[in-house]
């Protein structure tokens, strides 16, 4: 007689309890699938992750507190083999590159859930990448981009945050001639004319949180 397979054990990372209970009742209705605890943080996602070993593991990305993608570094420096899959509203490329580089093994919209998560779980778990259509969408279109420095990334905040020229230059001891030649090339990667512009590219794409 076959012994069944047991189910995969998942633990569900989101600061929403609504979305926690309804990716758990959707796990429970799988005969291969179980939903063996949850978090609302990434410090507690951490703990959990100690705590019970799930086979996959659903970690959102922006939650008050500890974050996802800081989670999902410490839980693959716990446990290298570890299979988390990023549940996320933001769709932009750069974000899901950063979940990528931390160790995510797939990259998930939360608009897709109810079409994709059950495959998305599956094919983690079996040693595969996941990824969303519209963020492989994404990631193609600007996979030739050149990337942002850190020191573009850091006036790109200080723009978020609605400072001029000349307070970033004072915050980063630049000159305002050199924060406008960074700005320069910031505008040519970004393929925007203006600071407005650029901010709101740079936090679709997910380099920034608005």
């Amino acid at each position: 007689m076959m012994l069944a397979k047991a189910p995969i054990r998942v633990l569900i990372v989101d600061d929403h309890a609504v979305v926690r209970d309804g990716v758990a009742a959707l796990l429970e209705r799988q005969p291969d699938m179980e939903a063996v605890g949850e978090a609302a943080d990434g410090a507690e996602a951490l703990a959990q992750f100690r705590a019970l070993a799930p086979d996959v593991t659903l970690m959102d990305v922006q939650m008050r507190g500890a974050g996802g993608l800081e989670a999902t570094e410490a839980i693959r420096r716990l446990s290298p083999q570890a299979r988390i899959l990023v549940l996320t509203t933001y769709s932009g490329d750069a974000q899901a590159i950063r979940a990528i580089r931390a160790g995510a093994a797939g990259y998930l919209l939360k608009s897709c859930i109810r079409r994709e998560l059950l495959d998305a779980i599956r094919t983690v778990h079996g040693g595969g990448r996941y990824i969303s259509a519209e963020i492989a969408h994404q990631l193609a279109t600007h996979a030739l981009d050149e990337p942002l420095t850190d020191r573009e990334l850091t006036i790109l905040r200080l723009l978020a945050d609605g400072h001029a020229n000349k307070e970033v230059g004072y915050r980063l001891d630049l000159s305002t001639d050199t924060i406008k030649s960074h700005l320069k090339t910031l505008y040519a990667k970004l393929g925007v004319d203006d600071r407005t512009h650029a901010v709101t590219v740079a936090a679709r794409r997910g380099y920034i949180e608005r």
